[in-house]
């Protein structure tokens, strides 16, 4: 099969199945339920369950592309907190008054690397003048959807800020979502892949080639906030575990650069 046609296919069926499993629980109406990008994954099934430990109340998680996540929660979806991988997806929320705009704030910042398989020898130095023809060879460039998701984004911008993107457009292996990238590379199916430091963080089979500069990006940034539609009382709970000095460590652990100060 097509390596972006599976990675693609994956990549929707758990989108999908998160989707279906959140309305389940949302129906109930017990567990808080959480639309969260998928490059979160690791770092908030982590602090989801300290938060849990620590509460006793239960939350629920969808991982997905932070576009997907924001157009199911236009359209209807019962999420009660959203994190996005960037603040425009965040602001397209706010425009259609689905968000409670007191309670948005910043969470963990990221890096965006450059990535391998792990017994790859390639080397490439991620400066002006950029030409990754030679390290992809015959093969493909994994990055999540370049319009649509933040990590894809932000990695076009990154490109074309070193003048890399017009060498490389009609190479891209473009992926639902970061992780969906990710495992492009972590299988072999790409050489090279594009995706933040705290994904290649959790994977074994890939290893970081370079780490993109700040200033040819973006700065990545996850805003959170409560939806409009929320009645989940615990939902503020959870918000607020997210800047606590409990989840501060534990984003930090796997990765992420925390921009706020937590909370006493």
């Amino acid at each position: 099969m097509n390596p972006l046609r599976s990675a693609r296919a994956l990549a929707i069926g758990l989108a999908l199945a998160c989707l279906s499993l959140a309305s389940g629980v949302s129906a109930q109406g017990k567990d808080v339920v959480v639309f969260a990008a998928a490059s979160l994954k690791n770092a908030l099934d982590d602090t989801k369950a300290a938060w849990e430990a620590e509460t006793g109340d239960k939350a629920v998680i969808s991982y997905a592309g932070s576009n997907a996540l924001a157009r199911q929660i236009e359209a209807g979806a019962p999420a009660d907190v959203f994190l996005s991988a960037d603040a425009e997806w965040m602001d397209h929320l706010a425009g259609k008054d689905l968000i409670r705009p007191e309670s948005r704030t910043d969470l963990p910042g990221n890096a965006l690397v450059l990535v391998a398989p792990k017994e790859s020898a390639v080397r490439v130095s991620l400066e002006p003048g950029l030409d990754l023809s030679p390290a992809l060879g015959a093969g493909r460039l994994a990055m999540a959807n370049v319009d649509a998701v933040p990590a894809g984004r932000y990695g076009k911008a990154a490109l074309e800020k070193l003048g890399a993107w017009e060498g490389v457009k009609n190479e891209v292996a473009q992926a639902e979502n970061v992780r969906a990238a990710l495992l492009l590379v972590s299988r072999g199916e790409a050489p090279l892949g594009i995706v933040y430091r705290s994904d290649a963080a959790v994977d074994p089979n890939v290893r970081i080639v370079a780490t993109f500069p700040e200033g040819s990006h973006p700065p990545v940034v996850y805003p959170a906030a409560l939806t409009k539609g929320t009645t989940n009382p615990k939902a503020a709970s959870f918000l607020a575990f997210l800047r606590s000095a409990k989840a501060k460590a534990i984003f930090e652990k796997q990765g992420f650069t925390v921009l706020n100060r937590p909370n006493a």
